[in-house]
């Protein structure tokens, strides 16, 4: 409790210096759009998944995404969704899975954070959110981070005080959410398989991100 008061200051100390640039205009840093995403990554390849509805694009509000699921010999499907908004200054922000999941009826069983390797650099780690939700009888493992200017978060309250920060130091608040599903079985190591195939399709995936999610 004492640590998310601490983020939480700190966050509004940041956001106060913001506030006083932010009637600056904001760059818009070139990139490519989300739909020329590789639909063959290494061995996964992709097939598009229905596109959102008018009423989800609205509560959004986001400038760029991508809904595909992807699949490869002796892996689980890796279902792969990538929001990009290129401005969060005027009530656009990004959603968080925790909001969304459980308002489509997805109740979480179990989270925490995963620590994995990051494929963009040698000996370099990042950080996602792991959760087991659950709705009915169906059980899915789905790994989410906050990605923006190079970084990988977890925390989405540190993402809001990096999204300050870098508001403040490069003038821009453009960033992305990347969530990956994969759904369980019934068997007893199924969520180790389908946290191992999660990390495999992330690993080739990664180092294609930054055409579309710009540093």
């Amino acid at each position: 409790m004492q640590k998310r008061v601490i983020v939480l200051l700190i966050g509004f100390i940041v956001a106060a210096v913001g506030v006083a640039r932010a009637d600056r205009p904001e760059p818009v840093a070139p990139r490519a759009p989300l739909a020329t995403l590789p639909m063959q990554l290494g061995v996964w390849s992709g097939a598009p998944e229905p596109p959102f509805k008018p009423r989800e694009l609205e509560v959004l509000r986001l400038n760029d995404y991508v809904l595909r699921s992807y699949s490869a010999p002796g892996h689980l499907p890796v279902g792969l969704y990538i929001g990009f908004w290129e401005s969060q200054r005027q009530g656009s922000s990004i959603h968080s899975p925790q909001n969304c999941l459980p308002a489509a009826g997805w109740q979480p069983t179990s989270q925490s954070i995963l620590k994995f390797p990051d494929p963009r650099q040698a000996g370099a780690t990042a950080e996602a959110n792991r959760y087991i939700i659950q709705k009915g009888l169906d059980r899915v493992l789905v790994l989410y981070w906050y990605q923006s200017h190079g970084r990988i978060v977890a925390s989405e309250y540190w993402s809001k005080i990096f999204l300050v920060a870098d508001a403040v130091r490069m003038n821009r608040t453009d960033a992305a959410i990347v969530r990956l599903i994969v759904p369980l079985d019934s068997q007893p190591d199924a969520e180790q398989r389908a946290e191992r195939d999660a990390l495999a399709f992330a690993a080739t995936m990664l180092p294609q991100l930054d055409a579309y999610i710009p540093n």
